[in-house]
């Protein structure tokens, strides 16, 4: 495989599948592979500051040349973005530019974005064309295929949004080499929980691959191939997350009540680094509850640890709420059904589960034992 070479991933879902295209120079063929699925369309390209000062005249011109009429709506960088505010804006945006029901709204960033524009995309005429171009590894492997959107809430993360797939995805692996390392790290956490939730085999490639990951070429097209392969796998089986889905959310109940905890500040913890402590933590609780090795949660931590990402709740700087309070966020996620706490945990590296009932008095002893004193 060469990195010019575009990898295609198909999630089928009947008469509303779609592709992801994966590979170089995926930004300047926008226009030409819309235009092909969706021809006489026009489009609000949605992105947040720091993506439209690297990509969007280059995106803006590929949708002329395509003959795809474009207006654009810029917004904020970062996780505050996904509000309330920023929704109206996005849609006060696409229905002032006149876009009807059959045209497009265009995702340009990462997984904010990616998120927001989707919500939007959803919620407008009570539905539009979406196409995500995701600009970040995070985007790339996780948020930008299968159709989750949303925004938080002072109560939590993704609290609000709805399902709503989009007819296309575009992800440049050539945008990556302009993210800083910080975020390409905290995207890979992702890439490593494919391997941690059922594919032992990849995660042991990772292992192995992970510094030409990082480097780019043909080994990080493979990484984001091989992540969209088992994302695609798992959405067509369970779309709406009623089953098997929720296997995807392994890291995320610990990882977004420490988001939570930190008022969502960037500076201080990303999603990808709460996604990495996350599973940290939920191997080292499913040792704890004699379900896992320890060697397990070792290797997972060790591998984290080599990687550069945080691993341990000691890894997020300034204070964080108490054992108690953390466990009220827990208890606010969506995960939770009918008050139980349920917990993606794991029986070993690749053979993770959904464990319903956890016992909160568990949860709340093994946090108060993590917790930096």
């Amino acid at each position: 495989m060469t990195t010019k070479e575009v990898v295609k991933v198909e999630v089928g879902l009947g008469d509303r599948a779609y592709d992801i295209l994966i590979g170089s120079g995926l930004v300047a063929r926008a226009g030409a592979e819309i235009a092909a699925r969706l021809p006489g369309i026009r489009a609000a390209i949605v992105t947040d500051e720091n993506v439209a000062s690297a990509h969007l005249q280059t995106v803006t011109e590929s949708l002329g040349q395509g003959g795809v009429a474009s207006s654009t709506i810029v917004l904020p960088a970062g996780e505050k973005t996904k509000s309330f505010a920023a929704l109206q804006e996005v849609v006060d945006g696409v229905l002032a530019a006149r876009l009807e029901r059959g045209d497009a709204m265009i995702a340009l960033g990462g997984g904010v974005i990616g998120d927001l524009a989707g919500f939007a995309a959803g919620i407008v005429r009570r539905g539009m064309n979406l196409i995500q171009m995701p600009t970040s590894l995070l985007a790339q492997v996780d948020s930008s295929v299968g159709g989750k959107t949303g925004i938080n809430s002072a109560h939590g993360k993704n609290l609000v949004g709805v399902f709503h797939q989009p007819r296309l995805v575009l992800a440049d692996t050539d945008v990556l080499d302009t993210l800083p390392a910080r975020e390409f790290r905290a995207g890979y956490a992702e890439v490593a929980k494919y391997g941690l939730i059922d594919r032992p085999d990849f995660f042991a490639w990772l292992e192995k691959n992970w510094q030409e990951v990082f480097s780019g070429g043909p080994a990080r097209t493979e990484a984001i191939a091989q992540s969209c392969r088992a994302k695609a796998d798992v959405v067509a089986r369970d779309e709406f997350e009623t089953g098997d889905r929720a296997l995807l959310n392994l890291g995320h109940t610990f990882g977004h009540a420490l988001e939570a905890a930190t008022g969502y500040e960037s500076a201080r913890l990303v999603h990808g680094e709460g996604v990495a402590i996350g599973m940290a933590l939920a191997h080292r609780f499913s040792a704890r509850m004699n379900l896992a090795s320890l060697d397990d949660a070792e290797r997972v931590e060790a591998h984290l640890r080599a990687v550069g990402l945080p691993w341990r709740i000691a890894d997020i700087p300034g204070s964080l709420p108490d054992a108690d309070r953390l466990l009220a966020y827990i208890a606010q996620d969506k995960k939770v059904s009918r008050g139980a706490l349920t917990f993606i945990l794991t029986r070993g590296i690749g053979r993770s589960f959904i464990a319903k009932d956890v016992p909160s008095s568990e949860v709340l002893a093994f946090l108060r034992q993590n917790l930096p004193e």
